[in-house]
Parts: C-alpha cells; structure tokens; sequence
C-alpha cells in the first residue's frame, strides 16, 4: 500500500472535532470539498450536507456517511474545579482511563481524566464497573478560574492525532470520516452518472442515526447507500474466528446485516457482483451489534432499497482506531463502480 490517496485530507478531517449536534468544523471540511466535486451544495437545518451529481435520468441514489463523532457534554462543574460530562454516543468507560481531552468552553482547553494509581486502590474499587458518569476531568485549573471558563452544556472531545502505521491509518474519528473521505474520493472519480447522485455527510449518527433518517424524507432516492466503519477485531484479543466480523487488508466490506438493519439481498448482491466484476478485494459483513445510516434511509418515507459498504475498522470507539490503506481504497473503487454502473434500471423489489 503506497497511501496514494490524499492522506492529508483524510487527516484534516479525522483530526476536526464533531460531536453529535455541533459537527460545524467538519462540516465546513465536507463543503470546501464539495465544491469542485458536485453540481450543487445544500445544508439543511440540523446540518446535514448534500452534494448532488446531477445525472441523465429522474433516478436517483443517496450515499451517505456521517460527520459525527463520538464526545461529551459539560453536566456539573464540581466544587473543587473537576468537570462531569454527559455522553454523545456509545463508550466504554475502560478507554477513557488517562486520556487527555479539549474542553471547548470560552476557549479551548486541555484537561485529563485522570486514573488512581493501582495500587491506591481499594478491593471495592477494583470490583467497581465504571460508567461515564463516573468520569472526571481535570483541567488544572482553579474552581474560580474553571467557573469563569467552562459551562454546563460545552463540549468535550478527545484528543489525537492520525498517522501513518505500517500500511495502516491509525488516529480518532475514523469512525465515520475515513467514509466521509471514500465519499469525497468517489464524488471527484464519478462523472456524466445515468443518475443523480446524493452526497450526504450526515449528523447525528452516534445518537440515533438521526440525520439520515430526516434525509429519508427530504431526498426521497430510489435507492440508499450507506457507508460506515465496521468491527475488525482479528486482534488476539479475540479467540473464535467468528467474532472478528471482518479482518484488515481482506478488502472492502459489504454488508449483510448490522442490528439495525438488514440489507435488501439484490443491493448486496449487485454489490459483490461489481467487486468481482472488477477484480475488487472484498468480504461480506455480518455485524452483530451496531447500527449505521443505513437504517436511516430504508423506511422512513416508504419502502426502499438499501446497501452498505464498510472499511473494516480495529479498536472502534476509542482514539486508535485503525484501518487498512488498501481496504480504504478498495471501498472507493467499488463504490465509484457501483455508481458508473447505476442506470436506474436495476429492479431492487423483492
């Protein structure tokens, strides 16, 4: 893998902070990006971004990937100047040990939540389950000089890098911007489509798959793909070869199911025809836990057909995240060939 794609691109927008509801820096990245990609650039009002390829034909198809980010809300300011937060999106407690965060209050700030020593710490607590609740961040500060600089209801991120490993792309965010970047590699490749095409970064994916779900109605498309990150764990971690879901460097993704969805089988299937049509490295996803924006598009204004593809993804939810350089490019290539190859004349009904 040589990382000839733009990788300062797919930095730029790992490294933006974007938690549910305020995915403004993103979404400033997203439509710079659109604007010498698409016909047109609209953003609606809970800030979902839409770049539209105007193709030949009244069909019409959505890609979406989300711009949000897993993070935090300011609840409680205790009296000793330690900041409680209330969770966007799905954490486990165990990575947050020691991880340093941005407060972005009156300004932004740097803060730690902080681990007890191992061994200060009691049987009791050893034994204790911890939750994000339990979580405090310290920022170093005086509880006068917090008071005057964070609120209830700022946002708290985590902080990372992204970087190169080997042939691997490690750092936050992959989830969902290394899809966000797949989306705007294949919006650069895609040209004169039978049909209009539907780039659409999403919000609020972490917190319900809202975005989408509104842009199931404002759109309307015929036909609906969704592009996330998906569970690697072929980590020796994990023992039965059945829970590593998909494995890094094995290709592309195509999804089969995910708890929210299950997608319709002649998408799936004329998916993994134009990957092997094109001599293209893929696997077939079976997710058994999580849900993508996929589920978004496939009810909400009337029954449609709906497929996903995925960027098999280790270490999902933490600051690590990391993914394969040719499953990257791997996932552009066959979403740029689905959507050549889509005239409109595919029959998805069942």
């Amino acid at each position: 893998m040589s990382f000839e794609f733009n990788f300062d691109l797919l930095r730029e927008l790992t490294e933006a902070r974007g938690v549910p509801g305020y995915e403004d820096e993103v979404r400033d990245v997203v439509c710079r990006e659109f604007a010498d990609r698409v016909d047109c650039v609209r953003t609606d009002a809970m800030g979902n971004v839409v770049g539209t390829v105007e193709g030949s034909g009244d069909y019409s198809v959505a890609v979406a990937a989300h711009m949000d980010e897993i993070g935090f809300m300011v609840r409680h300011i205790s009296e000793d100047g330690f900041v409680q937060v209330d969770a966007l999106g799905g954490f486990d407690p165990r990575v947050l040990r020691a991880q340093r965060v941005t407060v972005h209050g009156e300004e932004d700030i740097t803060g730690v939540i902080g681990s007890v020593p191992p061994h200060t710490l009691t049987d009791e607590q050893r034994e204790t389950d911890e939750t994000v609740s339990d979580v405090y961040i310290d920022v170093g500060r005086s509880s006068e000089a917090v008071e005057e600089l964070v609120s209830v209801g700022d946002l708290v991120t985590l902080d990372q890098t992204t970087t190169r490993m080997g042939d691997r792309v490690t750092g936050k965010a992959l989830d969902d911007r290394v899809c966000l970047f797949a989306m705007l590699a294949a919006a650069d490749r895609v040209s004169d489509p039978g049909v209009t095409i539907h780039f659409a970064a999403t919000v609020q994916e972490e917190v319900g798959l809202r975005g989408a779900q509104a842009l199931g109605v404002d759109i309307d498309p015929d036909l609906a793909i969704a592009l996330d990150v998906t569970v690697a764990n072929d980590v020796p971690q994990i023992g039965e070869e059945a829970d590593a879901v998909t494995r890094l460097g094995d290709g592309t993704a195509i999804k089969l199911k995910d708890s929210s969805v299950i997608t319709s089988p002649k998408v799936h299937g004329r998916l993994t025809d134009v990957a092997e049509s094109a001599g293209i490295e893929h696997q077939h996803e079976v997710l058994p836990a999580g849900g993508t924006d996929t589920a978004g598009f496939q009810n909400t204004h009337g029954a449609k057909p709906v497929g996903a593809i995925s960027i098999p993804t280790r270490y999902l939810h933490t600051v690590t995240e990391t993914a394969d350089g040719d499953d990257i490019a791997a996932t552009i290539e066959l979403l740029t060939a689905f959507l050549e190859s889509e005239t409109g004349d595919h029959d998805y009904t069942l």
